[in-house]
């Protein structure tokens, strides 16, 4: 890796840490050549302390390790992203990330939707919510839909209409995001049990 340390008078180039798993970024440091060094050999992320001026590896007091997972180096060899497995929260306040975010994984929009169908739920009127009709119906209700969506989606993949077969297949899903969370589950849980499949 060709990591351009001369490139700023400090001989320090920025480092952008995220979670291998959620995807999110916890914080930003810097890394001089000694730096980038360590971690490559500790296999810990370790800075450049601009404010101790000297090395510093994130966790050494706190116990709040970075474990380097991969260190990827930007177009103008300036910038790295490295992506890490944290042990506890990142930020020296005690947060999960330096931006006070929560650390979890979210799936864009589908997490969105998911906020949707929640607030749906919570409608009073049913008659003009869809989604808050179904929860009035039932497990059962939902449970069927789902089962309809299921049967429609397999008709449709034995056809050659991918519009359709596309169609249907956002059916299933929208519906059986309903199901999870009249069950009291979101995706987060499927992901969970797909990631303790995959080890």
């Amino acid at each position: 890796m060709n990591i351009d340390f001369n490139k700023n008078s400090d001989g320090l180039v920025p480092a952008i840490i995220q979670d291998f798993v959620t995807r999110q970024v916890l914080m930003l440091g810097y890394m001089n050549k000694e730096a980038y060094e360590k971690t490559v050999e500790t296999g810990k992320v370790t800075f450049f302390s601009r404010t101790k001026n000297r090395l510093w590896t994130k966790g050494e007091e706190s116990g709040n390790f970075l474990n380097l997972v991969s260190i990827k180096n930007d177009c103008d060899d300036d910038t790295l992203l490295i992506k890490v497995k944290p042990e506890g929260p990142t930020c020296h306040k005690g947060t999960d990330t330096c931006w006070d975010e929560k650390n979890e994984s979210s799936f864009g929009f589908l997490s969105e939707l998911e906020s949707v169908i929640a607030g749906r739920r919570l409608s009073a009127d049913s008659k003009k919510s869809y989604v808050a009709s179904l929860f009035e119906k039932g497990i059962n209700k939902i449970a069927q839909k789902v089962g309809e969506e299921a049967v429609e989606i397999v008709i449709e993949a034995k056809d050659d209409n991918d519009d359709l077969f596309l169609n249907e297949g956002a059916d299933l899903l929208f519906h059986f995001l309903i199901l999870l969370q009249a069950k009291g589950y979101t995706l987060k849980d499927i992901v969970k049990v797909l990631e303790g499949r995959h080890k």
